[in-house]
């Protein structure tokens, strides 16, 4: 099962998404804030932007009613910009990545992966639909034919494609070029440059103490995502999120590096397999620890008994967003222990 297929039927899985570099540390200083290729654009004349597929995109002038899928309507809110229309793949009015934010004069669209209103987001009279892109394998290969993130198949997206222009991100490689690229994006459609600078500076600092906490841990992080048929165990390699915090001297559970794309698949039957981390994050869209104690195979992970679990959101690809994350991840690693060998 490939990650594409298991996040779109599955909802989204982890992010677990989500990943960036950037910051303190020598591995993620070479991504600069440049905002300008693949972008020309004023307040007042023509706009074009490429996106990550390499598609270009020419308006007459920049986009103001912009449509987009959670993850990205989050990190644009954060940065000021307010989409006219969100569609998610879990109910937006209780995702808590938009409690901060005033969402309210927001069309919802779609709350499940792929279900999205065609009707009702063309009645917010968008000028660009905002979605992302995950690569199909570790070579970071695009899958351009298929649909894009967030849509139920090519055929909606020719639909969405009839409403407006879509612009995707590509969710995938060096978390810099996922950072940059959605800065760029976010830039080209309104946000204020002193707005990222801030928020630069707050992401800065919880690379810092990240950094600083992973290096004195000797704690294994396990994240994952649980069903009836199994656990999907994140390649930590794979995902932008956890590479870069791997980057960062996290260490995660990574039985498997060379094998399949994304995901290390176990059973119930042969879930202790996978029982070596101190900390579980478990995705919010799959089981939580009281699920999790009903398996007979798992019941007994010693993170589990420890009481170590934690539910897991994706974050944004926004610097806000992405200090968040750091700031309880650093918290959970400091307040955990050592309970396996």
């Amino acid at each position: 099962m490939t990650r594409i297929s298991k996040v779109g039927r599955l909802a989204g899985i982890l992010a677990l998404t989500a990943a960036f570099t950037l910051g303190a540390c020598s591995s993620t200083d070479t991504a600069t804030d440049d905002t300008s290729a693949a972008v020309s654009s004023s307040a007042s004349g023509p706009w074009t932007f490429t996106d990550d597929t390499g598609k270009t995109v020419e308006l007459d002038a920049q986009p103001t009613n912009i449509a987009a899928f959670a993850d990205y309507a989050a990190g644009l809110l954060s940065y000021g910009v307010t989409p006219t229309a969100i569609f998610g793949r879990m109910d937006v009015a209780t995702d808590e990545r938009f409690s901060e934010y005033d969402i309210s004069n927001t069309a919802i669209v779609g709350n499940s992966y792929g279900e999205i209103d065609l009707e009702a987001l063309a009645a917010s009279d968008p000028d660009i639909i905002v979605t992302g892109i995950y690569p199909t394998d570790r070579e970071g290969t695009l899958d351009l034919e298929g649909p894009l993130y967030a849509f139920a198949d090519r055929e909606q997206q020719d639909q969405l494609e009839k409403i407006a222009p879509i612009v995707a991100i590509e969710i995938g490689g060096s978390g810099a070029d996922v950072t940059q690229s959605f800065n760029k994006l976010a830039t080209a459609l309104g946000a204020s440059e002193d707005r990222i600078a801030e928020a630069r500076t707050e992401y800065d600092a919880a690379v810092t103490a990240l950094t600083e906490t992973a290096g004195s841990s000797d704690l294994e992080v396990t994240q994952m995502y649980a069903d009836a048929s199994g656990i999907y165990l994140v390649k930590p390699a794979d995902e932008p999120e956890t590479a870069h915090y791997t980057e960062l001297g996290v260490t995660y559970t990574n039985l498997n590096p060379d094998g399949d794309y994304y995901w290390d698949i176990y059973t119930w039957e042969n879930a202790a397999d996978m029982m070596t981390g101190d900390v579980l994050l478990l995705s919010e869209e799959g089981m939580q620890a009281d699920e999790l104690a009903e398996q007979a195979t798992f019941a007994d992970h010693p993170a589990l008994t420890a009481g170590q679990t934690h539910e897991w959101g994706v974050a944004a690809f926004d610097y806000h967003s992405q200090a968040e994350q750091m700031t309880r991840l650093t918290d959970i690693l400091k307040e955990s222990k050592k309970v396996t060998s």
